[in-house]
């Protein structure tokens, strides 16, 4: 694998033809591709649980959907499923594996691409073996209907570079006043700083739907008042019992308890989330997604 990404790499340092140009192209431009960042202000909401079970019920809705995940130091996809993954991301990285060897077969059909540690590693790449490392991660781009990101929570830089990288931000925000502070925070910073215009927002553990939407009042009024910013209600996931047992159970909600709260609001957001038809661009395709990771390495 090595050797061939450092053959990739001389041929995209200058000597790729027009035709291999544009083979490679078409192939990264076979569909569009829904990016998705699942993120927080705050640990502790429930983020990941949300982003794995919407991944199931998408994966059940024939949406050929892979989740990456991007809590770098603290990665716990693989912990929740019950699942024992021999190899990430950073393999691929090094050179001692392909992608196909790293990415896992989830329940539901979901496909999970960990990445417990190693990203910061692209930026000891040269520039050719970034962009051979673009190549290979590109091909993906015509076999996933959506990529989910989980990312960390805050608004440490690996979490707003991966934020910037999505085509979409779902903030998940709970009812404690410290998530809706803290989500208002990371809307700010990423609207401020880095132009996102488009935010959704799910509201996580509520005992109503009245209380969601009072979650949703207090950060949308913030959100308008102080930036001038509308953002968008996604929906809502009720307080359940169950999802801690899920959890201990190392199993995905939607997989043992169908029959939930939880699952049921859960199975409700995915299909808004086939339903929601954003404009493609550039950004919103997987080449430009990693290509947008490997930048964080030039400055």
């Amino acid at each position: 694998m090595l050797r061939r990404m450092k053959k990739a790499s001389e041929e995209q340092s200058g000597s790729k033809t027009p035709l291999q140009e544009s083979a490679s192209a078409a192939r990264m431009a076979q569909r569009p591709i829904r990016v998705i960042a699942i993120t927080s202000g705050k640990g502790g909401v429930g983020k990941t649980n949300i982003a794995t079970n919407l991944a199931w019920h998408l994966s059940q809705m024939n949406k050929k959907t892979l989740i990456l995940d991007a809590d770098m130091g603290l990665a716990n996809i693989d912990v929740i499923l019950g699942l024992a993954p021999k190899y990430n991301l950073s393999h691929v990285l090094s050179g001692e594996k392909a992608l196909a060897d790293v990415i896992l077969e989830g329940p539901g059909g979901m496909q999970i691409l960990p990445a417990s540690s190693g990203i910061q590693e692209m930026a000891e790449l040269s520039k050719g073996e970034k962009l051979a490392l673009i190549d290979e991660l590109g091909g993906l781009g015509g076999e996933f209907d959506f990529l989910l990101i989980d990312t960390a929570a805050g608004i440490a830089g690996n979490v707003i570079y991966f934020n910037v990288a999505a085509r979409e931000i779902v903030v998940v925000v709970s009812p404690e006043p410290t998530s809706i502070t803290d989500a208002y925070a990371l809307i700010k910073i990423l609207y401020s700083s880095y132009g996102e215009k488009r935010f959704m927002l799910l509201a996580n553990r509520v005992r109503n739907s009245s209380e969601a939407r009072e979650v949703f009042e207090k950060v949308s009024n913030a959100t308008s008042h102080f930036l001038n910013l509308t953002i968008e209600y996604l929906g809502y996931v009720l307080d359940d019992t169950r999802v801690t047992e899920a959890v201990r159970q190392q199993k995905a909600l939607a997989e043992i308890y169908p029959d939930s709260r939880a699952n049921k609001c859960l199975q409700s957001i995915a299909r808004k989330l086939c339903r929601i038809q954003p404009e493609f661009c550039e950004s919103g395709s997987l080449k430009f997604f990693w290509k947008s990771i490997v930048d964080k390495g030039r400055g």
